[in-house]
């Protein structure tokens, strides 16, 4: 009896350490289950910061004195002026992940500086038509991404760990779950997405004819800088043709229209408001060039 002791207690011993050893074992696997979805939910939070906001230079306080009949023009472009920041601040948010690394410059602060320079050679021309033009509003238009936050990550940030995590979907095939899931829909986005909006950009852009539409009889004093103005609408064609070839296989499906065509249209805007209002300083003024700043592309 005294000896059927130290086995039972041996045997108790046993089963006692075995049990600790299960309840270790899940320790572990529990704490790695723990350290792994803390490590997914940090990726996530990196991948949804905030991709920052666009700051532009203040308008207002560079005019000059508005006449009372260009005051409704005027603060009708100004507020154009918000609206696009506000849109631009929109794209950077539902954008996040796109493109490439200089996708926030091309597609979204590169044609908010054009629709800019729209609207300030509007109010120029608004005034012009009742005081004295201001001149040099253009310096006002380029704007930049605020570095607080991931703000100055927006473009870049945003892209490069889109990169690698397709990179990791690759290597880790079997096991990502929804991490793959993400990447996928990166992949879709960043690759087939891109080549979408972008394959079939081998292509010319067609734009309106300007000159044919203009008055028979241009004054003398403004025949050079319509001629000027026409030479821009020409290189500004030249220049979006060369930048769908340089860009293929970049942004989303809308990338042709975002960053090349809509950026375009607000540049010819700018010349046509340009050839008016020096038309308009020795005759009758045209109306509606507007009307031939839309271009296309030719597939």
């Amino acid at each position: 009896m005294s000896r059927a002791l130290p086995k039972y207690h041996k045997r108790r011993v046993a089963m006692i350490g075995g049990a600790a050893a299960v309840v270790l074992s899940g320790a572990v696997i529990a704490g790695s289950a723990l350290a792994g979805e803390t490590s997914n939910n940090g990726d996530q939070a990196a991948t949804n910061a905030s991709p920052g906001t666009v700051n532009c230079p203040a308008v207002e306080g560079s005019l000059p004195e508005i006449p009372a009949s260009a005051q409704a023009e005027v603060d009708s472009n100004l507020a154009q002026l918000d609206t696009q920041i506000s849109e631009a601040n929109q794209r950077l948010v539902d954008t996040v992940g796109q493109g490439g690394p200089n996708f926030v410059q091309n597609a979204i602060l590169g044609p908010l500086e054009d629709k800019r320079v729209a609207a300030l050679n509007r109010i120029e021309t608004a005034i012009g038509r009742a005081a004295e033009k201001p001149e040099g509003l253009e310096a006002l238009a380029a704007c930049e991404l605020n570095a607080g936050g991931a703000g100055e990550a927006g473009g870049e940030a945003e892209e490069e760990p889109t990169e690698e995590a397709t990179g990791a979907a690759g290597e880790n095939a079997g096991g990502a779950g929804a991490g793959d899931a993400g990447n996928a829909e990166d992949d879709e986005n960043g690759a087939g997405a891109e080549d979408e909006g972008n394959a079939g950009a081998a292509g010319a852009i067609s734009c309106p004819d300007v000159e044919s539409s203009l008055p028979a009889d241009i004054p003398a004093s403004a025949q050079a800088e319509v001629d000027s103005n026409l030479a821009q609408l020409d290189n500004q064609i030249s220049e979006a043709n060369q930048r769908i070839v340089d860009t293929v296989g970049q942004g989303g499906p809308n990338f042709v229209q975002n960053a090349i065509l809509g950026p375009l249209e607000d540049k010819r805007v700018a010349a046509l408001n340009r050839i008016e209002t020096a038309i308009g300083r020795a005759a009758e003024k045209p109306e509606g060039l507007e009307a031939l700043a839309a271009c296309e592309l030719n597939q």
